[in-house]
């Protein structure tokens, strides 16, 4: 039986490699998501994209570094045409803002690799009870079915 397929947003391994916070949503992501890690990542393929690799390299090189070294391993993909054409489409449609390329991007990079799930704690544009069934509808129009967006909570819970 084949394994299912799970694209790595760039907020869970932030969350993955952050320091204990007071914030209590803050804590409980990080807490899940490092429950998730170590307890449920084995059972999925992971994939993550040049986008999140390059979101990872980003800020203070410590903990860059940190976020690198979690992904190191996981099979990287590239962010062909056809997938920053799944972007504008969301874009052009609302789906989300404009100013979320980047969630654009990670939502058709999964799609167009016909992943399974979309692990994320971006609840604003990405993993949205509002905006899901509209991305749903676009990657249709692509000739692509929705991978199952959700957080490693939740991913946890279904594994």
């Amino acid at each position: 039986m084949q394994r299912a397929s799970v694209y790595l947003e760039t907020p869970v391994i932030s969350y993955l490699t952050a320091k204990p916070s007071n914030d209590l949503l803050k804590a409980a992501r990080h807490a899940a998501t490092i429950d998730w890690w170590e307890n449920s990542r084995h059972k999925f393929d992971l994939y993550v994209s040049a986008l999140v690799v390059d979101e990872t390299s980003d800020g203070d090189p410590h903990a860059a570094s940190r976020r690198l070294s979690e992904i190191q391993g996981i099979a990287v993909l590239d962010i062909p045409a056809r997938v920053a054409e799944i972007a504008d489409a969301l874009l052009a449609v609302k789906a989300l803002p404009t100013t979320a390329r980047e969630d654009a991007l990670h939502i058709g990079v999964a799609a167009d690799q016909g992943l399974d799930y979309l692990l994320t704690w971006n609840f604003k544009h990405i993993n949205n009870a509002e905006k899901k069934a509209r991305i749903r509808e676009v990657l249709e129009d692509f000739s692509h079915a929705c991978p199952i967006i959700c957080s490693p909570e939740a991913l946890g819970a279904i594994s």
